[in-house]
């Protein structure tokens, strides 16, 4: 098959080709099987080829491919909607769709732009996030996130965005200070950001709930996420929470803020909505955020050509549909478990791992040169890819990322099985993955 006309991710050797997916596995053109323990980047997770979605999938195409918005809606946009709102706590109760979680982003800014000007507060400009976040690709989005070495090459092009420090308990709490009161002195540092903007100038605080790819599956440390709560409502500052990646179940709560107890004016959605059957994101809103925009102008500025694809749709809840049905939910919660425990007793001690942390089944290992001292290894080894590398050729797909620490020292590697892993399948994939530490760290 030729193979010189895509522009792959790298310039270099274009990557397998992959033909055929089947639960945990994916398999190559040669037969070769992989277990698929990231889905991609935590998108897969009801594995490969569930034969009730790619039903769905069927039969929307043959009734309605397409419609534009600005002339239908679709069932199957509807229904979605009806369902991720019965899911969502609080008010979480309107969506909007896209085609991904960077587009998600790109409309969660705009639209909280567009609320305070409804409502008159026009000064209000500034958007307060993350360092060691990722929030998406797109111009709006990458200004968004705190990933050094991603923004690098495209500083000049980006909005001013504010960036605090992340509530990374394993690299910033103090020795000795407890998680609580770390949590209250990391969202301390978003109230005194937003008091040297101006509280009238600030549109909202960007956050993802669990940080996945920057930094590793970092969990927020009890209390942080009320503490941002209730700052951002002191100062009339919209908390717009990412949970393209750990959200849709992925934590064992269809939002991984239910566990916090925080229910924030916007979140954003994808990955685990779809399940990688379709692109698919969403923003869901609250109801005083909607009827702000239904009673001033009447009409979000903003829209895309595929918003609610019907296809995208009907996948997306034919997915959600087969989480409930298959009590997914639980799984994750029981998986995820299971998961940390399975880490924990192969790499608990391990003179190279650092931390083992997570929610649900989005779980990370941190790599590190001197596990008294946190120390970071040398960037220049690049081990995240090389251990991306070895168990490639093991048949384990693991979603490594560099840049742990600073956004350019420190190396971790991501895991993210679908929701119904087996127990056997989580052992092959923590043995499989020993072997790779094993075999990628120096002596």
């Amino acid at each position: 098959m030729p193979a010189e006309h895509v522009f792959h991710r790298s310039t270099g050797a274009p990557p397998p080709l992959a033909v055929r997916g089947d639960g945990i596995h994916l398999i190559d053109a040669n037969g070769r099987r992989y277990i698929d323990a990231c889905g991609g980047a935590a998108v897969s997770c009801l594995g490969h080829g569930h034969p009730e979605v790619v039903a769905a999938i069927s039969e929307q195409a043959a009734n309605l491919e397409y419609v534009h918005t600005g002339f239908f809606t679709s069932a199957a946009a509807e229904e979605l909607a009806a369902v991720v709102a019965e899911m969502s706590p609080g008010t979480l109760d309107r969506v909007w769709y896209t085609s991904s979680g960077s587009e998600a982003i790109e409309a969660a800014l705009k639209l909280a732009r567009q609320y305070h000007l409804e409502r008159g507060e026009t000064g209000r400009r500034h958007v307060i996030a993350r360092r060691l976040s990722y929030h998406g690709n797109t111009l709006g989005a990458l200004s968004a996130g705190g990933s050094a070495w991603r923004r690098a090459p495209y500083e000049p092009l980006l909005i001013d965005v504010a960036l605090v420090d992340p509530c990374f308990e394993y690299r910033f709490a103090e020795p000795g200070e407890s998680a609580e009161a770390y949590g209250a002195r990391a969202a301390d540092a978003l109230e005194r950001e937003i008091l040297r903007l101006g509280p009238e100038t600030v549109i909202g605080f960007v956050a993802e709930t669990v940080v996945g790819a920057t930094a590793g599956a970092v969990p927020p440390v009890p209390g942080y996420l009320k503490h941002i709560r209730e700052i951002c409502d002191r100062h009339g500052a919209l908390l717009i929470l990412d949970e393209v990646m750990c959200g849709s179940g992925r934590t064992g709560t269809f939002l991984a803020c239910e566990q916090d107890g925080v229910v924030p004016d916007i979140v954003t959605l994808g990955k685990g909505l779809g399940a990688g059957y379709q692109p698919i994101g969403a923003v869901v809103c609250t109801r005083d955020i909607y009827e702000a925009v239904a009673r001033g102008s009447g009409a979000l500025k903003h829209g895309q050509t595929y918003n609610a694809h019907p296809i995208g749709c009907a996948a997306a809840l034919a997915v959600q549909r087969v989480i409930r049905s298959e009590a997914l939910l639980d799984r994750a919660e029981r998986g995820g478990k299971r998961l940390n425990s399975l880490l924990s007793d192969r790499f608990d001690g391990h003179s190279h791992v650092g931390d083992i942390r997570g929610r649900g089944l989005l779980q990370a290992i941190e790599l590190v040169a001197d596990r008294s001292t946190k120390a970071p290894f040398d960037p220049a080894l690049a081990l995240h890819q090389r251990a991306k590398s070895d168990a490639f050729d093991r048949g384990l797909l693991i979603y490594p990322g560099g840049g742990t620490v600073d956004g350019c020292l420190g190396d971790h590697i991501l895991l993210a099985p679908p929701y119904n892993v087996t127990d056997q399948e989580l052992e092959m994939i923590v043995d499989l993955l020993g072997d790779t530490v094993d075999a990628v760290l120096p002596s």
